[in-house]
């Protein structure tokens, strides 16, 4: 079904249309958590740090990606919204060339520069031989990254996240079973885990890909809307580069934040590895919420409904309250049975370690919810730029913190918990100001 979020009940047609990409992305997590819950429970503890470090890297890397594929998908909710079919076909084909020579080229990074990758993390000498195996396998899929997250996000800007959400349900429940094949009856190890999940992401972009086209006329591409066109192309890199770059900066953050986890030793790499996993699952819900508001003004920006825009604004952060509140609470309640599912009685110091930093992290989950609304927002109403410094703000404390309060003998490791809900909310009140400022710049 399609969206036309330009009319209509606000809130009714938000959550009807955010919901299946929620739950798909609930679905893509499963991916990750999967390879996660086998993994630690199958291969052990040192398997399990090399997949929880070799994760936030995949995420670095696939970040760049992803912002690409946002940042054509507000390009292509605009051109929906003003109903310029050739312009929305123009877009994809030049979209289609930008994103298809980064992801070459981000290959052949990875490749080319491994062992240095994994010298900057500092990964253990026992934990290497691991992460080695399961990036060779992840990166040679690097495609189906870009794939999947082009086409579901390119549906979601014409208003259809149903489609995605069916497919990526056949792709998560293959996953499952092609983990378990290849750990316990192939024995693969690591490899299996890793090939599993880029065999599951083919499924799901390969089957959008073919529907997009046989359902969609109107974005098949005319011979006369293929050639190469700078405009676009420029269009494409001003909503795109900076959204790519907020996503890398964010990323690159985490990253560094990997690092400092992986100087602790295995047992909180792995406490880690299980609780991020954990934490990323019981947020994904409101950072697609936050994407499926950034379609909803994108569509509204485009036909000059900012009356409308503004109604969204307050109805979406009711929403985001809400949901985050009850997902809190459940969290925090149930924080070492969750961990206990990741790892065995054997590992019952990383699960100790994986509980302090859940109670932590889910006590705060309202404020990444709405930093996500504020990451749609500014990506669909052309000013990406402002994403950025949100971006900047968040992680650049949560890092700084990160290794200040970490040195101190007395905090530990638990300083670097500390220091993620503090950026969330730094960002979150530099997010306001940005937003009421721009509100009165208009009325004035």
């Amino acid at each position: 079904m399609n969206y036309d979020l330009t009319q209509g009940n606000i809130l009714k047609n938000l959550l009807k249309f955010s919901f299946p990409i929620m739950v798909g992305n609930v679905l893509q997590q499963l991916y990750n958590v999967v390879d996660t819950l086998i993994v630690g429970r199958y291969l052990g503890k040192n398997a399990l740090a090399a997949v929880g470090s070799s994760y936030t890297l995949m995420v670095f890397v696939t970040s760049i990606i992803l912002g690409l594929c946002m940042g054509s998908s507000a390009f292509f909710s605009m051109q929906f919204g003003r109903r310029d079919h050739d312009r929305l076909q123009q877009g994809i084909y030049m979209a289609v060339l930008m994103i298809g020579a980064v992801t070459v080229a981000l290959n052949v990074f990875v490749y080319a520069g491994m062992y240095g990758i994994l010298a900057f993390l500092r990964v253990p000498a026992e934990v290497v031989p691991y992460m080695k195996e399961y990036l060779l396998w992840i990166f040679a899929g690097i495609a189906a990254t870009f794939l999947y997250n082009f086409a579901a996000n390119f549906m979601r800007a014409l208003g259809n996240s149903l489609i995605p959400l069916c497919f990526l349900g056949v792709s998560a429940v293959l996953n499952i079973f092609l983990d378990l094949f290849f750990i316990r009856v192939l024995m693969w190890g690591v490899g299996g885990a890793a090939a599993a999940t880029v065999i599951s992401q083919y499924t799901a972009g390969v089957g959008i890909l073919i529907y997009c086209i046989k359902k969609y006329p109107e974005v098949q591409i005319k011979k006369a809307n293929r050639h190469w066109n700078p405009n676009i192309l420029k269009e494409l890199l001003g909503l795109s580069s900076l959204t790519c770059l907020q996503q890398s900066v964010m990323n690159f953050g985490i990253l560094m934040v990997q690092g400092l986890v992986n100087s602790f030793g295995p047992v909180v790499m792995a406490a880690f590895a299980a609780a991020v996993k954990i934490d990323s699952f019981a947020y994904s819900p409101v950072q697609d919420f936050g994407n499926a508001f950034s379609t909803y003004v994108a569509q509204n920006y485009g036909a000059g409904k900012s009356e409308r825009i503004r109604r969204g604004m307050r109805d979406a952060v009711l929403s985001a309250f809400v949901f985050c509140a009850v997902i809190s609470v459940l969290v925090v309640g149930f924080a070492k049975p969750l961990m206990s599912l990741f790892l065995d009685e054997s590992s019952a110091d990383a699960v100790l370690v994986g509980v302090g930093y859940l109670r932590i992290e889910a006590s705060f989950y309202f404020g990444i919810g709405l930093l996500f609304l504020f990451y749609g927002y500014f990506r669909a109403v052309s000013k990406p730029g402002i994403s950025v410094i949100l971006t900047v703000v968040s992680l650049g404390m949560r890092v700084l913190l990160a290794y200040l309060l970490s040195s101190i003998e007395t905090v530990g490791v638990t300083g670097i918990w500390l220091s993620v809900p503090i950026g969330w909310m730094l960002a979150d009140a530099a997010g306001v100001c940005f937003y009421v400022h721009g509100r009165r710049r208009k009325k004035s």
